[in-house]
């Protein structure tokens, strides 16, 4: 019975591991905590090192994330493997073995392989699962450090990570309105920022490449040493992550100054990394299936401290998500006062069983986040709210993959309202200039605003609103000019500026000429004749018709509606080669903004474009036409002619730019 309990434990850690991991490496979002993950992970570690039991889809055995679709694809030429790792300082000195080692930042941002030929930059791919990566050359290009030629000529490949440094996190975080619109971290900002797929975006994000490891250069002699190859690198004009050669003597002195330097780090690290300094005896011992022998990872065991929870503060959103986040006594970790922490969801309050006057550990996550360890005490007697604290709604329970989490179910949540107006306004909406979030809080919190409509209403309160703080008559004449230019908005605008659940702007484009921007057709439209649209499924189309079966947003609509001018879009009788046709693009993009302006393009011309490869395609646009990506694949055993973006400009009459 013992040993099927293990076996069962195996199995759940297994499969939570996993979706811990697609979550934060597909996803760029976090269900769990590094420490949660970690001490799941070593928990299952043991397990399977006690049974002998290892599940073909384990996390001990598997690397990395899956590449996804919208970038070309390339298999590594070998293996890119991670690292075992440790927490002990002593078992560091010890795997030196005698030998001398170099001791380096691991970096938290995206694992990247360059290689360059005569002198220049000819690929760059990312990591990927270990096995295959995604092609991300153009964005590389824009990589603030990264050198585009270089002095030797030779074909040389080398590794590193692209980053994001705090300082420039915090920038593009402030340039952001929206809370629940900013980046968790500088790892997520930059997993995305490197995978776009416009250029132009990467290069407004600052990201910076940092070498570490030198994979071929066959005319360079390296002497057997890996820091002469940092040091070759350097010459090259790369940025070296920084490192440190050490030994048995000297490697936990070097251990410390890195432990007091993270704090001023302005590059994100998630721990140390060290590798022999003799290349020759680090090839010699191999690998596991898993893990090269030559490196092992060092991650900071993180400093705890002790406290008392006084209470849990539950914070509303735009989404209808009411977010925990644990207050405490203040403890000191590592140099900064801590008094609260985000516990994540519902699920996480409960599995910890905290309590109001628990003593509990807290401890910040790779040195930054503050994070809650475990609860010592345990009595559980946190008390889910049952009404919304905005607007006092009763709150609901929501359970999603044994994730719950608590939600206020009232769309009129004032909560709501301001996180929607926010989207409402925003420049890819009804893009009205002058109506920040405080503002939008400070007209709602005068009862200015009650529904959309109302903000081509304000005139009515014009003597109210010059005499507030930060307005003048200068301001609110610029806010009436913004709104009175608002009024004439896209048919697909409107519907996009609504906040329907997984409504984007590009799904509202489609569903609106899905029905000829008719617009009672659209409001009207059910789940089952939104579903039949290509790249509208259920999700979406539940979410749609929803929307539209609320009397309370019909009214709201029609009130809405009766103050613009709706711009419909003209019909295009088609252009000849493309009319009826089915495209579908992917890969990067060189003279157009984006995707979906091509993609607009195309379908103002009379043809359609959809997602994935399949019989009814008629053409595969793709600037890399020797791609061994998925798609070029499946267009080649159906026999779809792969075009170039410049072929595809003829087809639509464009003049080469």
């Amino acid at each position: 019975m013992e040993n099927n309990k293990t076996k069962e434990r195996i199995k759940e850690l297994t499969e939570l591991l996993n979706r811990a991991s697609k979550a934060y490496y597909q996803e760029d979002r976090e269900i769990m905590s590094n420490f949660e993950y970690d001490k799941l992970y070593d928990e299952l570690t043991a397990l399977e090192k006690e049974t002998g039991i290892v599940l073909s889809d384990s996390p001990t055995v598997k690397v990395g994330y899956e590449a996804v679709d919208e970038l070309p694809k390339e298999r590594h030429a070998s293996p890119m493997l991670s690292l075992d790792k440790t927490k002990d300082r002593e078992t560091l000195r010890s795997w030196l073995n005698g030998h001398e080692g170099l001791l380096s930042w691991k970096m938290d941002g995206l694992t990247i392989v360059l290689t360059y030929n005569e002198g220049k930059l000819l690929k760059a791919v990312t990591r990927g699962n270990g096995e295959v990566g995604e092609v991300i050359t153009n964005n590389a290009r824009t990589f603030i450090n990264l050198p585009l030629e270089i002095p030797y000529k030779g074909e040389l490949i080398l590794r590193g990570e692209a980053v994001i440094s705090y300082a420039d996190f915090e920038r593009i975080n402030a340039q952001i309105p929206d809370a629940d619109a900013k980046y968790k971290n500088p790892r997520n900002l930059c997993s995305g920022s490197v995978r776009q797929l416009n250029n132009e975006i990467t290069a407004g994000r600052s990201v910076r490449f940092m070498a570490f490891n030198l994979v071929k250069a066959e005319e360079f002699d390296d002497q057997n040493s890996r820091s002469r190859q940092m040091e070759f690198l350097k010459s090259l004009g790369f940025e070296t992550v920084e490192y440190h050669k050490v030994d048995e003597n000297n490697i936990l002195d070097r251990i410390e100054y890195f432990a007091k330097a993270v704090a001023f780090n302005d590059i994100p690290s998630d721990g140390l990394v060290l590798t022999y300094e003799d290349i020759a005896y680090g090839k010699s011992l191999g690998r596991t299936a898993k893990f090269p022998r030559d490196s092992i990872a060092f991650k900071w065991e993180d400093e705890t401290a002790e406290t008392i929870l006084t209470g849990i503060e539950w914070s509303p959103s735009r989404t209808g998500l009411i977010n925990p986040v644990a207050l405490f006594e203040p403890v000191e970790l590592e140099g900064t006062t801590v008094k609260r922490a985000s516990v994540h969801n519902l699920s996480i309050v409960k599995s910890l069983k905290l309590g109001i006057g628990d003593r509990i550990t807290v401890f910040k996550a790779n040195m930054i986040i503050p994070q809650i360890g475990a609860d010592l005490t345990g009595s559980g007697n946190i008390g889910i709210p049952d009404a919304c604290p905005a607007c006092g709604a009763a709150t609901e329970i929501s359970k999603e993959n044994d994730v719950e989490t608590l939600i206020c179910p009232n769309p009129d949540c004032i909560a709501k309202k301001i996180k929607g107006l926010t989207l409402f306004v925003s420049r890819d909406a009804m893009n009205i200039d002058g109506l920040s979030e405080a503002t939008l809080e400070k007209f709602i919190g005068m009862g200015f605003i009650h529904e959309y409509a109302d903000l081509f209403r304000l005139s009515a309160h014009k003597d109210e609103i010059c005499k507030m703080e930060g307005f003048g008559d200068r301001s609110y004449a610029n806010l009436m000019e913004s709104t009175e230019r608002a009024r004439h908005v896209q048919i697909h605008k409107l519907f996009y500026s609504l906040g329907i659940p997984n409504v984007g702007l590009s799904n509202a484009r489609v569903i609106c000429r899905a029905f000829n921007n008719d617009i009672d057709r659209i409001r009207k439209a059910t789940v089952e004749e939104l579903s039949a649209i290509d790249g509208v499924g259920e999700v979406i189309a539940g979410a749609f018709a929803s929307y539209f079966e609320s009397d309370a947003n019909k009214r709201s609509f029609d009130d809405l509606i009766s103050e613009l001018d709706i711009l419909i879009p003209e019909e295009s009788e088609g252009l000849e080669g493309i009319n009826g046709k089915t495209f579908v693009i992917t890969g990067s993009l060189n003279t157009f903004d984006n995707r979906n302006a091509l993609k607009e393009l195309i379908e103002n011309s009379g043809g359609k474009v959809a997602g994935s490869v399949s019989a009814n395609t008629d053409y595969l646009v793709n600037n890399d036409i020797n791609s061994n990506s998925s798609k070029n694949k499946k267009a080649k055993e159906l026999n779809i002619p792969i075009i170039t973006e410049t072929e595809m400009r003829e087809m639509l009459g464009l003049v080469d730019i």
